[in-house]
Order: structure tokens, then C-alpha cells, then sequence
């Protein structure tokens, strides 16, 4: 498994999502990733699974120091306080002394940015998170935590994948040399059944999804979070790392639609 190095920080490229998986569903499907050999999981206080991704953390009994956890604040929770008592129960139910990488999981309209960050460096600093960042933040926004505010962020995590272009934020954050982590890397499944990828697998004997996942982890500077409850799937985004996309390939990927968002609530940024 390839790693992104990033504030001192060594971040798989491959992980497991855990968005909309709850209880015993994600307790298993944690523990079944932990098994085929994955090091990165991804979660947020939001989506309501942090016991359960702790307890298979547990059962697993993998070295803390090879393991990444990603868990990130609500952005109803952004103000200081809010955002220790969020943090200190995200640690609580993980069941940890420290998370890897702890995100700010949306920007909110009235956001104080020079205070959440001083509140997230501070967590840095005693030691209870390891690296800080940010999701769902455009270029406006990162302008202003990485030029004006200065913050050591590690990562933007946003939505990417074949059907959608992120190609200025992708050059913000490459001329910084800040990861981007992709969630919805199979556009909530629609990569599967395309016609074009489809083509693209046959001829290399992989899924329309496995070249989809490629594409993306072949780009400098990006890791993938796929959702996977099932073993064979969770399996099937590993074996993607084996597939080799051609020159051929990358050209017919990049004549596909590339404005398909999947995730656009009513109180996320005016994307760039």
C-alpha cells in the first residue's frame, strides 16, 4: 500500500468509508477491512458509528502505530468549546488515547476560521490528534486557512471521482503539496454500470469500479475512501491497485461528463 506523507503524518491511499454503515453492519465490516489489510478508516462524529468502529479496532489488536483513524466535527460544533466536547466524545467511542487526522467535516456560514483552527492546533499540540484538516472546502475557504490563517492542514477530503472535475481545487492543493482525499470515489455506484469504464475494465481484466478507483489513485497527491460493508467489495478496491490504465484509457476517461456532484446539501460552499 502506497502512503501520502503529510505534516508528519503517513496517510494510506487506499481506506475504508464508513458514511450510512451503523451498528453490527460496520462493527463487521470494520473488523473484515482490518483483516484483508487495510490501515485507513474514515469516519466523523455524524455518522453515528464511532462505537462501533472502536470496538473492531479492539478486537483487531493491530498496533495503534500502524493504523490511521480519521474522524472529523460537525458543522454545527464549530466553536471552541463545541469542538473539544465533539472531539473528546469522538475518543471517548473510538475508544483511543489520539485519532490520526481530525477534520473539520463542513465549512458553516458563520464560521469563526481563525478560532477553530487555533482550537485544532491546540489539540495537535497536546498530543491528541495527530495532524488537522479540513473537507468540503473550496478554494475561497482554503485560501483563507492556508495563505491568511497559516494552518498546518493535512488534507482537503471532498468528493472526486471520473464524473465530477476538481481540477482547480486539485491545483490549489498540489501547488501546496496538500493530499486530497476523495470520498464518493464511485460516484454512489454509478461508476459500475458505465459503458465507457466497463470497456476500459474488459480490456484489463478488472470492474468498471476497480478502473474508476484506479484513475484516481494513479493522480499525485490523492487517496480514496470507499464505502464497503462486504468483504468481496472491500477486496475488489484493494485488487484495484493492480490494475494498469493506459495512455488510451486515461484519454477515453477524460471525454466522460464531469459534472455529476453526489453530495450537495443545502449548506455546503458555493463550489468553485
Amino acid at each position: 500500500m502506497e502512503h501520502l506523507q503529510t505534516r508528519g503524518i503517513s496517510l494510506p491511499r487506499l481506506g475504508l468509508g464508513t458514511f450510512r454503515m451503523h451498528g453490527d453492519v460496520c462493527r463487521a465490516a470494520v473488523e473484515s477491512a482490518l483483516a484483508l489489510g487495510y490501515r485507513h478508516i474514515d469516519t466523523a462524529e455524524m455518522y453515528g458509528n464511532e462505537e462501533a468502529i472502536g470496538a473492531a479496532i479492539a478486537e483487531a489488536g493491530i498496533e495503534r502505530s500502524d493504523l490511521h483513524v480519521t474522524t472529523k466535527v460537525w458543522h454545527e460544533n464549530l466553536a471552541p468549546d463545541a469542538i473539544r466536547r465533539a472531539f473528546d466524545a469522538s475518543l471517548k467511542k473510538l475508544r483511543l488515547d489520539h485519532v490520526d487526522l481530525y477534520l473539520v467535516h463542513w465549512p458553516a456560514k458563520d464560521m469563526d476560521l481563525p478560532a477553530i483552527f487555533e482550537t485544532l492546533v491546540k489539540l495537535e499540540d497536546e498530543g491528541r490528534t495527530r495532524a488537522i484538516g479540513v473537507a468540503n472546502f473550496n478554494v475561497a475557504l482554503l485560501n483563507i486557512v492556508v495563505e491568511e490563517i497559516k494552518a498546518p492542514i493535512a488534507c482537503n477530503q471532498v468528493e472526486y471521482h471520473v464524473m465530477l472535475d476538481q481540477t482547480p481545487l486539485r491545483r490549489y492543493l498540489a501547488a501546496r503539496s496538500i493530499p486530497l482525499v476523495a470520498y464518493c470515489p464511485l460516484a454512489q455506484g454509478r461508476t459500475a454500470s458505465d459503458q465507457t469504464l466497463m470497456a476500459i475494465g474488459r480490456k484489463h481484466g478488472a470492474s468498471a469500479a476497480q478502473v474508476a478507483l484506479k484513475w484516481l489513485l494513479d493522480q499525485e497527491g490523492v487517496a480514496a475512501i470507499p464505502k464497503a460493508a462486504r468483504r468481496e467489495s472491500q477486496k475488489a478496491n484493494l485488487d484495484a491497485l493492480n490494475v494498469g490504465l493506459d495512455d488510451e484509457d486515461i484519454k477515453a476517461i477524460a471525454g466522460l461528463p464531469k459534472d455529476r456532484r453526489c453530495v450537495n446539501p443545502g449548506f455546503a460552499p458555493a463550489w468553485d
